[in-house]
């Protein structure tokens, strides 16, 4: 069985999903690329993802889109997330949820801005993808067009997407831009929340690109 290994993982990244609150029963859908075979493998469509075994797992291939392997149907949105793998070099995961606040925010069909600095995980701020029936290359182009120079958009009246050069990034960005959501539906509930700065986010953008890392850099006090 072709990439036996991605295809545990994105298992084990979908139940972590549902533990955490992110998705709900069969919503939403996760896939990672193989650059060097040219695979991506990409959730089934309409499977609890407790269920979900490997060979059910399917293998298409990022040029064409064809199924290559596997024995369940493909997620309805595998074009929005193949489209990054084709033609974005530094995205080999994505995480496409339906997480509440998102949601919330993407029904207003409004960009999420600087309101905390973990915005910056994702870029300067958030943008929100134009409305497209889910499953179809509209909405695949709509959502590639946000997520331009940055690794989250929202999809107007849907959904979020995260992309990373793993799924543990993409799931970190997940999580952390909808906590960012949450934040701004709070701070807006009671008045108008400040938004950090454009130069703020570019230097926290940068920061985050060694964050984790050892040997991390830090002024002196």
């Amino acid at each position: 069985m072709r990439l036996l290994e991605k295809r545990n993982e994105i298992i084990e990244y979908g139940k972590k999903l549902v533990e955490n609150g992110l998705t709900k029963g069969t919503g939403g859908n996760l896939s990672v690329c193989d650059r060097e075979s040219g695979l991506m493998a990409i959730t089934p469509s309409g499977i609890d993802y407790f269920l979900i075994k490997p060979e059910e797992i399917v293998l298409l291939d990022v040029e064409t889109g064809s199924i290559v392997e596997g024995d369940a149907m493909p997620s309805s949105e595998r074009d929005m997330h193949r489209i990054f793998y084709k033609y974005r070099t530094d995205i080999d995961a994505i995480i496409h949820t339906h997480t509440t606040f998102a949601a919330t925010i993407a029904c207003l069909n409004i960009d999420l801005p600087a309101v905390h600095y973990l915005v910056a995980l994702a870029g300067p701020d958030v943008r929100c993808a134009e409305y497209a029936t889910y499953g179809t290359v509209a909405l695949a182009k709509n959502a590639y067009e946000a997520m331009k120079d940055r690794k989250a958009c929202l999809l107007a009246n849907h959904g979020m997407l995260a992309g990373g050069g793993s799924l543990a990034e993409a799931y970190n960005i997940t999580e952390e831009i909808e906590f960012c959501c949450e934040l701004y539906y709070r701070a807006k509930s009671i008045g108008n929340p400040v938004i950090l700065p454009e130069d703020e986010m570019a230097r926290m953008m940068e920061r985050f690109k060694n964050y984790g890392k050892r040997g991390e850099e830090h002024d002196e006090i």
